[in-house]
């Protein structure tokens, strides 16, 4: 892997007026982000103008076990075993993008991925269409070793720019408050719309295809039926969530709930 620092990193970078204005919102939505359903919807927002991405990956450092434990959030499905080397604890690609991250000076950096490499994850990452990394995170002032978050990103649709580093750069302290406000936060019981809902088994594996991105002719295909029945499923999952479009009825589905299961 190479990383890829700019010698001018705070040179003149300029926004324009949408860019300004995705700023302010994505900025000004971060201080109401209380639970991970929250902070997923608020990734998928105006945060995609300013640093489009299909994965994120979020780690903060957890006291108990004296490392950074991380999550994942995607767009786009995943590989189960590349989610597991990314998200398991001790995972090599984490480690490795942290030390880079210390040797660069704690800046933003753009990671290339290798053509060729002997760690499967890195291969997993290219084969699902991720060449490039974008790796950011915060650690303290007196001592840089000790990170207390980390966040890698990665599209499917080309790299980052130097001025996507900059704009890393102004997110940091937001994405750093949000997500350890997050991990802080205490899971609320299930209330509102959520309150009692059952979803059946066919419904559930259509939410799950939401989860990942998926159109209803995609999910229709894996379940082996046609997407106007999908169609059928997601407004029927919608109504019983209490929720407006697809993007809510995940961010619903993400919060605690004592849904049960139906048989079909």
């Amino acid at each position: 892997m190479s990383a890829q620092p700019s010698d001018d990193f705070y040179g003149s970078t300029l926004l324009n007026q949408a860019q300004v204005l995705a700023l302010v919102r994505t900025t000004e939505a971060a201080l109401s982000l209380r639970h991970g359903a929250q902070f997923f919807v608020w990734t998928q927002g105006s945060l995609q103008q300013l640093l489009p991405h299909q994965l994120l990956m979020c780690g903060a450092y957890q006291r108990s076990h004296r490392e950074l434990a991380f999550e994942l959030f995607n767009s786009k499905p995943l590989p189960a075993a590349l989610a597991t080397l990314l998200s398991s604890r001790g995972a090599a690609l984490p480690a490795q993008l942290q030390a880079l991250w210390l040797r660069g000076g704690c800046r933003p950096l753009r990671v290339q991925l290798p053509p060729e490499s002997g760690e499967p994850v890195c291969g997993l990452l290219r084969q699902a269409g991720y060449d490039q990394l974008l790796v950011h995170g915060v650690s303290r002032p007196q001592r840089p070793s000790e990170i207390e978050s980390f966040f890698v990103l990665a599209r499917q649709d080309g790299g980052y720019s130097e001025h996507q580093q900059v704009l890393l750069q102004l997110l940091m302290p937001h994405l750093h408050s949000s997500w350890l406000r997050v991990q802080a936060e205490v899971p609320e019981p299930a209330s509102g719309p959520q309150a009692g809902v059952s979803l059946t088994q066919r419904e559930r594996e259509v939410l799950e295809g939401l989860r990942q991105g998926l159109s209803n002719h995609d999910i229709g295909c894996s379940l082996g039926i046609s997407a106007l029945t999908v169609k059928n499923h997601v407004q029927r999952i919608l109504r019983k969530l209490g929720a407006s479009n697809r993007a809510h009825a995940v961010a619903l589905a993400l919060k605690p709930w004592d849904g049960g299961v139906e048989a079909r």
